[in-house]
């Protein structure tokens, strides 16, 4: 590990917080963990917290260097903080990433030491499942901190997040069906998922289910092959080119972010993106490239914020009716930004941004205003 990533603080047990005046992207925290008897090293970003303690998953992964690891943690933190808001939680936006191969490196040790971490920012920032980390990890997590979502049942937990996550995107994607061709149902459409991980096969399910034909791609074969014997009339395409540059009507990227740079946009044939992943646009100006090729982009962290409405209500006592009842609203809310993005003839990314930070200055002032005990 240290070999891998020899940019790390070799201090251990310690947090290297360089301060509110430091930190970079406008965050309030920024916090580097380190334990190296468990081989732990973490970062933990909190973007916001005007709405409330900053919620946002723990991402497993073997980054290449802490400055990969560092911009994806920023980048993730930062698009928590519009989700929640968009998805109308009293909750800011925080994220974190332990740098690893979570089939090697994960254990009991490094968990629980992560979770001394998490626990020592007093509340400001609740933790959850991401890509390498489950709710069976939470459990361990949660040993060594209150401050954590995402929690199997047995422990009162909501379980795995993809099931509303997958269940949201679904909604979206029926919103920017309706704005697109006037109906609400996938019945009949062509859809293109990238990805058949937690939340990809999920949201075949709901296609399948909803009578679309659903074309795929994933970098891993076993993936591929668990999909398969559920629904063996799914395609599969080669990559991520060849699933862009086919036949379809909706392009659904479910894999890890950046799916929407240059050269996807110009191939793209899809007159609909609706997906799964985080931070999908590679780059600012990718979503004026989408609005001038006539493609509707539903902003990713509003149709995928079904998994932290998931994993938010597990912590004032978890309900799945409730959470999914709230995981509903997706639907109106995409669809609501699309009326807004056309009147204002601006993208709908950019509706979506305005109206999260709408509600981050307009919320976010109340507690400015003084309360006695």
């Amino acid at each position: 590990m240290t070999d891998v990533f020899p940019g790390l603080p070799k201090t251990s047990g310690q947090p290297r917080n360089p301060g509110a005046n430091s930190t970079p992207n406008g965050h309030e925290q920024v916090v580097f963990c380190s334990d190296e008897r468990s081989g732990l090293y973490a970062i933990i970003a909190i973007y916001s917290t005007a709405l409330g303690p900053a919620l946002g998953g723990t991402r497993f992964y073997p980054y290449e260097s802490e400055s990969a690891a560092l911009a994806d943690v920023l980048n993730l933190s930062r698009a928590m903080a519009y989700k929640n808001a968009m998805a109308g939680l009293d909750l800011g936006g925080g994220k974190a990433v332990i740098i690893g191969d979570p089939s090697r490196d994960k254990s009991e040790a490094l968990l629980r030491a992560y979770g001394r971490f998490v626990q020592s920012l007093g509340g400001r920032y609740y933790t959850a499942c991401d890509v390498g980390t489950y709710s069976e990890d939470m459990d361990i997590v949660a040993r060594e901190s209150r401050y954590v979502t995402g929690r199997t049942p047995a422990h009162g937990g909501a379980g795995d997040s993809s099931i509303l996550t997958a269940y949201g995107v679904y909604q979206g994607m029926r919103a920017a069906a309706d704005h697109t061709w006037g109906a609400t149902s996938l019945s009949g459409r062509r859809v293109g998922v990238e990805g058949v991980g937690k939340v990809g096969h999920r949201l075949v399910g709901h296609l399948i289910e909803d009578g679309a034909e659903v074309v795929v791609c994933d970098v891993d074969e076993r993936a591929i092959e668990r999909l398969r014997a559920l629904y063996p009339q799914v395609e599969v395409v080669d990559d991520q080119a060849a699933l862009t540059a086919s036949d379809i009507d909706v392009y659904a990227p479910c894999a890890l972010g950046g799916a929407l740079d240059d050269d996807t946009v110009a191939r793209l044939r899809a007159k609909v993106v609706c997906g799964g992943a985080n931070n999908q646009l590679a780059h600012a100006g990718v979503e004026k490239q989408l609005a001038d090729r006539g493609i509707l982009y539903a902003p990713d962290y509003v149709v995928n914020s079904g998994g932290v409405i998931q994993v938010s209500d597990e912590i004032e006592g978890f309900d799945m009716d409730r959470a999914r009842s709230k995981a509903s609203q997706i639907f109106d809310i995409t669809r609501r930004i699309f009326t807004i993005a056309a009147e204002e003839d601006v993208p709908p990314a950019v509706a979506a941004d305005r109206l999260a930070e709408r509600r981050m200055s307009e919320v976010g002032r109340l507690r400015g205003i003084w309360l006695s005990n």
